[in-house]
């Protein structure tokens, strides 16, 4: 009597997180300068929240369920489909769609949108205590983005609440790019060259 035994072969993927993070500090580098005023207008934000916001991320996303990180996999692709709903909002406003739908806009249903986000944030940070100090300061600066968001949009103390969000979104972009550097600066030299700071508390194995 023949056996047929089938053999599985595990497909070994590198760590996604830095082409995330890198993703992530892109789409928020470029969208605060417009929230700044350094630049203006979101026409020319718009390619890089579907690119590197929505694609990267949700490249990243993937990779993380294939290693079965939860966390990982859940924080991207939340945020990539973020931002794909925000550019596709921006090319309603800007009249993509045709003039029936930019004629009917409620902005106030953004700005629900943001405060679900922030629900969402505020259960993520929780969590990344468990993984590094740089990825937990990077959530709390998330957090402080959606309060901005959230208030603004929905006309509470929305100039203050406006640069709150500004803000944040600049410092994210700044301590996204130090994250995904150091993801790969020290994965390459097998040392800790670029510290991200140990979890707080004990983390369960």
């Amino acid at each position: 009597m023949i056996k047929n035994e089938v053999q599985y072969v595990s497909v070994k993927t590198g760590d996604p997180s830095a082409l995330g993070l890198f993703g992530l500090a892109m789409v928020t580098l470029v969208a605060s300068t417009q929230k700044l005023g350094v630049t203006e207008g979101f026409a020319y934000v718009i390619p890089w929240a579907i690119f590197l916001g929505a694609f990267a991320q949700l490249m990243a996303s993937v990779l993380d369920f294939k290693k079965e990180n939860l966390f990982g996999g859940t924080a991207f692709g939340a945020y990539a489909f973020f931002w794909m709903a925000v550019a596709t909002s921006w090319l309603m406003k800007l009249g993509f769609f045709g003039e029936a739908l930019m004629n009917n806009i409620d902005t106030k249903q953004l700005g629900y949108a943001f405060l679900g986000y922030l629900i969402f944030s505020i259960f993520m940070t929780i969590g990344a205590t468990q993984t590094n100090k740089a990825l937990f300061f990077i959530f709390v600066l998330i957090d402080f983005l959606f309060i901005g968001l959230s208030f603004s949009t929905l006309g509470i103390m929305p100039v203050i609440m406006h640069e709150v969000a500004a803000i944040s979104e600049l410092l994210i972009a700044i301590l996204s790019f130090y994250l995904a550097g150091a993801n790969v600066i020290n994965h390459q030299f097998k040392r800790v060259v670029m510290p991200i700071g140990a979890p707080f508390g004990n983390k369960k194995k």
